[in-house]
């Protein structure tokens, strides 16, 4: 598509992931290794020292945040926390010298983020690390190293090629912390770079199901209330996809683990809430599945956003969504883009303000 045919900054913008992850991947090259490198002169010496990371950020930031915990935790084998910034910085915490701070902020000029950054530090926190896509912005230089997204400029207020550039950077961040603790295989190196190198391609096929999602978000024009549902690392997803619907469109989306659904969330459930169901083909998805027949049996209408290979289909009380085929631990960057997709169509139904949603700044530079 060209700018013309875009009705929206945020529909323009969401169609520019592929290239804007691209950008952001460019330096990585052709090789079929990572280096500290890319996030900072003094990174490797520093991820040398570090034995933790706690992640500072607000949010969509902050589901970023979220998803790489699982990343950092699983392929690093290094303990991640992650704190909402506006919150961290009012509460006594406990600094470690060998803990890695890594503040993510779209502008760079987030006031909780950047003064939860600055507590870190005179706490006694050390290392210090910003993911944004802004270079010039406060946040970078407050840090000691920096990672710079090349998302290009992003207008609309709901984020969306932000997020995904940051998450990208994320991954990338988990394999260089794996690689330097030696946990990381040589073989497992150049098969997560390949994938993530080919992100922009996978992408690129979300986007094709920008008809069948439009179709689907018919379906909400008379909702009010929604409910998002993932499980391990799409769980962020689902939370950042009911921020989305909530943003723009205006219905009230809440997003839980599946599996918390017994305590509490299934007494919301009839046939006037719509339930959206992040399902990828991955280690979680029987236990998903039982999770969507507790929500059927109450009456509620299911939407599914499911790989093409996990064999969930079409029942009536359940509407599949075929994703491309499962993408591995990057999954999360798939499945964002067509909740992204949902939310902005969603909008178009409701006919709210796509990128200037009420009472909501870009850059939030206040307390």
């Amino acid at each position: 598509m060209k700018w013309g045919e875009y009705k929206h900054y945020m529909q323009k913008e969401i169609f520019e992931q592929p290239q804007a992850l691209g950008n952001t991947l460019e330096m990585l090259g052709g090789a079929g290794t990572i280096q500290a490198g890319l996030f900072g002169a003094d990174a490797a010496g520093v991820f040398e020292q570090v034995d933790s990371v706690l992640i500072l950020a607000c949010g969509t930031s902050s589901y970023a945040g979220m998803v790489a915990r699982y990343w950092i935790e699983a392929i690093a084998g290094v303990p991640c926390n992650v704190e909402i910034a506006s919150e961290y910085r009012y509460r006594k915490s406990v600094a470690r010298e060998s803990q890695l701070v890594v503040a993510i902020s779209q502008s760079g000029e987030t006031a909780d983020t950047i003064a939860a950054l600055q507590y870190a530090k005179s706490s006694g926190h050390r290392y210090t690390l910003a993911i944004c896509n802004v270079p010039e912005s406060s946040i970078v230089r407050e840090a000691a190293l920096r990672f710079i997204t090349r998302a290009g400029p992003e207008i609309g207020v709901a984020s969306t090629k932000a997020f995904t550039t940051q998450l990208s950077t994320l991954f990338l961040l988990a394999l260089v912390l794996a690689k330097g603790r030696g946990v990381l295989s040589g073989e497992d190196e150049v098969a997560f770079l390949d994938e993530t190198r080919h992100l922009p391609v996978a992408v690129e096929k979300v986007l094709a199901l920008e008809p069948a999602i439009r179709e689907l978000a018919q379906q909400f024009g008379n909702k009010h209330h929604a409910l998002f549902l993932g499980r391990g690392r799409h769980y962020p997803i689902a939370l950042e996809g009911a921020l989305k619907l909530k943003e723009i469109s205006y219905i009230h989306a809440e997003a839980y683990p599946a599996g918390e659904l017994k305590h509490g969330p299934l007494a919301l459930v009839d046939v006037e809430m719509p339930v959206v169901v992040v399902a990828p083909n991955d280690e979680l998805l029987e236990k998903l599945k039982a999770n969507m027949e507790e929500v059927r049996a109450r009456g509620g209408e299911l939407y599914v956003f499911a790989d093409g290979d996990s064999k969930v289909t079409s029942v009536p009380g359940i509407q599949v969504l075929k994703m491309p085929e499962h993408y591995g631990v990057l999954s999360p960057v798939l499945h964002v883009v067509a909740l992204q997709l949902l939310a902005y169509h969603v909008a178009l139904v409701k006919g709210t303000d796509v990128d200037k949603p009420r009472n909501l700044a870009k850059s939030v530079t206040v307390e």
